[in-house]
């Protein structure tokens, strides 16, 4: 089949004209797919189908669009370059199934079929992924179309030894770029010169003397914001008498920003941070251009900035596994949040990452609104904007994160895995199967901005919706990051600051609003414009946020709204409601923990729901207790949360939780 092209000669872009010795030939296509009207009517239509190593020619005889025309379909494997057997049909409107089929590849749209005539073309790619284990790859088998099916081997070996690639159909797709950042080679450098550093070593041992404390050595690490001066103290001088003068060393030195590390983590020495003269922005060019950046291995990193010592910063979200974020106003706290979602975004494939963004002010996220259908998750909503602004909405939103997480449970307890890691691991080498419903699950960021907004509007539903999913949604993927420029005990409540142990204060007006984020001081310290201390579990750094302006953001945006990719945003679970239209827990009596009827009734007995209650009497981790107390709401044993306060016990005796446990058995 086909002609050896004597010349090819290209009259415009995806338009040639090819000279064969059977004659003058057209040629239209695009990238995956084409179409050539060649001599003696006869059309052939050619298109890849992703993720099976084939593509598939149409051969017709006659060019009519609405004349009965005779049809060859043949299948060819990529590597071997050879057409297999081929089976005729006759059918009518064919060129029309051609050009859905080509435009559809042009679109990367993977949801559309590719041709309304659904007996001799492949329904849509999704069908073909989906089927992909019943193909076989190996050269030389042979494949047809029916009707209403996707591709079908005949009795042929079947090789399922290749993965499945989490990024089809969008293979394309192109990460951004690193010119669409701003470089800023003179603002990077460190302004701080030798002399610098000498006058503020002498004045640090001249403070200290005055106290009465005498050092064996000192030496400073430059950072952009501040220098770090390790001070050696001589033998038998006690740490405490240190940490007695910091408020005197602070004031002895007459600076604002200065703090006082004693002892330092890991180290036999005393810290004190001085800030420069001149500070330096760490531009957010200088940290994803870095070798650590480009050979990074996490499921979510981000770049945060550089510390005290001019080390890059890089975590991974999965590992937190939520963050909190605060500080007062104009303190960079919104470049903290851009730089957090740029450094996921130059990382992560639209198939293994979506954002839940929820903005109660309308105004900071806006801009990520160009990347709506590659990156963004909404409810299945069409009227809703991808962008949640509304609190109505926004619980919604929240509900229906719990619903998806119950659900993706409900998957890797199929699945006999722990987490969404070993899930997808499982899923790409086929060992979880489609027709059971399973699917590769991406990362789910959820980020609220101004959250304090949300709380004051929605009160404890929205806390309680937030606290849930702190405490259980890790294992499956979805991720927490919130910020809030009211860093006040209403707003960060106890069950918040426990359940986020990442957190990051910005520059903040007192040492009441540092212990309410950090619970402990130090954020009233900092110098501002970037300046920020990073909690990780037990350790405390100090950075300096990396900078990305919103000019840097809306170009790699743009760039990403050009590529390859979904053609809407993912559309999340509809929320479960209850019979007073609440959104409810999705459990079912089959999911119940085995140790629930247990539970319950030490509970009543005690007649206290209490999560540490559970843990002490059952000696299970906090994530099951939580997860059981969930299941006590759903059951009516226990009312909701109350914030730090136990939860009200609803059943007074244990003949009343018999009574209730036989009808859920039942």
């Amino acid at each position: 089949m086909g002609w050896r092209f004597r010349k090819r000669i290209k009259i415009l872009p995806g338009i040639h004209i090819n000279l064969s010795k059977s004659g003058i030939s057209t040629n239209v296509g695009v990238k995956g797919a084409s179409v050539t009207f060649g001599p003696k009517r006869k059309t052939y239509a050619n298109i890849g189908i992703p993720g099976t190593g084939l593509y598939r020619r149409d051969v017709v005889s006659g060019n009519g669009p609405t004349k009965e025309s005779e049809r060859i379909v043949e299948y060819k494997h990529v590597s071997s370059g050879k057409y297999n057997d081929f089976e005729k049909q006759n059918n009518s409107g064919c060129l029309f199934g051609f050009f859905n089929r080509l435009f559809a590849v042009e679109k990367n749209s993977v949801n559309e079929d590719m041709s309304e005539d659904s007996n001799v073309v492949v329904n849509s790619y999704t069908d073909v992924l989906q089927k992909k284990e019943h193909l076989s790859l190996k050269t030389g088998n042979e494949y047809k179309i029916s009707p209403k099916e996707c591709v079908k081997p005949l009795p042929r070996h079947i090789d399922l030894s290749t993965p499945i690639n989490p990024k089809e159909p969008w293979t394309r797709y192109k990460y951004p770029t690193l010119d669409l950042l701003n470089k800023y080679d003179d603002r990077d450098k460190f302004f701080i010169d030798e002399d610098e550093q000498l006058k503020n070593k002498k004045r640090i041992v001249d403070v200290l003397a005055s106290y009465g404390v005498q050092i064996k050595s000192i030496r400073g690490a430059v950072g952009p914001t501040v220098t770090l001066y390790e001070v050696t103290l001589v033998d038998g001088l006690r740490i405490s008498r240190i940490k007695g003068l910091e408020d005197d060393i602070v004031f002895g030195l007459s600076t604002i920003g200065i703090r006082v590390i004693a002892p330092i983590p890991g180290k036999g020495t005393i810290g004190i941070e001085v800030p420069n003269s001149k500070p330096s922005m760490v531009s957010m060019e200088s940290i994803l251009n870095s070798r650590k950046f480009q050979e990074i291995k996490m499921e979510l990193p981000i770049a945060l900035g550089k510390t005290n010592t001019n080390e890059i910063c890089m975590v991974d979200l999965a590992k937190i596994p939520h963050l909190l974020m605060a500080g007062a106003t104009e303190q960079e706290l919104s470049v903290g949040l851009n730089a957090i979602i740029t450094s996921l975004l130059y990382k992560r494939h639209p198939n293994e990452l979506k954002f839940v963004l929820i903005d109660p002010r309308k105004v900071e996220l806006y801009i990520y609104n160009l990347i709506a259908n590659h990156f963004l998750a909404k409810v299945l909503d069409d009227n809703e904007e991808p962008i949640v602004t509304d609190v109505e909405n926004a619980i919604r939103a929240l509900n229906s994160l719990c619903t998806l997480m119950d659900d993706r449970y409900r998957m890797l307890k199929k699945a006999a895995v722990r987490n969404v890691k070993e899930y997808n691991a499982m899923y790409v080498n086929h060992q979880l199967s489609p027709k059971e419903g399973h699917e590769y699950m991406p990362y789910i960021v959820v980020i609220i901005d101004e959250f304090g907004d949300l709380i004051m509007a929605a009160g404890k539903e929205a806390e309680s919706l937030i606290v849930r999913m702190a405490q259980l949604a890790c294992a499956v993927g979805i991720h927490m990051v919130i910020s809030t420029q009211r860093p006040t005990t209403t707003i960060i409540t106890d069950n918040i600051r426990e359940n986020f142990p990442g957190r990051i204060a910005f520059k903040v007006s007192s040492i009441k609003d540092s212990r309410t984020i950090l619970d402990m001081k130090g954020a009233e310290q900092l110098v501002g414009s970037g300046d920020m201390l990073f909690l990780n579990g037990f350790t405390l750094d100090r950075l300096q946020c990396a900078y990305v302006d919103i000019l840097e953001v809306k170009r790699i945006n743009e760039f990403i709204k050009g590529q390859p990719g979904p053609i809407e945003p993912k559309k999340l679970l509809e929320p479960t409601v209850d019979e007073n239209g609440k959104c409810a827990t999705s459990i079912s009596p089959a999911d119940l923990d085995p140790l629930f009827e247990d539970v319950a009734r030490t509970i009543v007995l005690n007649q206290q729901g209490s999560t540490s209650l559970i843990q002490r009497n059952f000696s299970i981790g906090f994530n099951r207790a939580g997860r059981l107390m969930d299941q006590m709401e759903w059951a009516g044993v226990v009312g909701p949360a109350q914030g730090s306060k136990p939860r009200e016990v609803l059943i007074a005796d244990e003949q009343t939780l018999e009574m209730l446990l036989n009808d859920i058995r039942e």
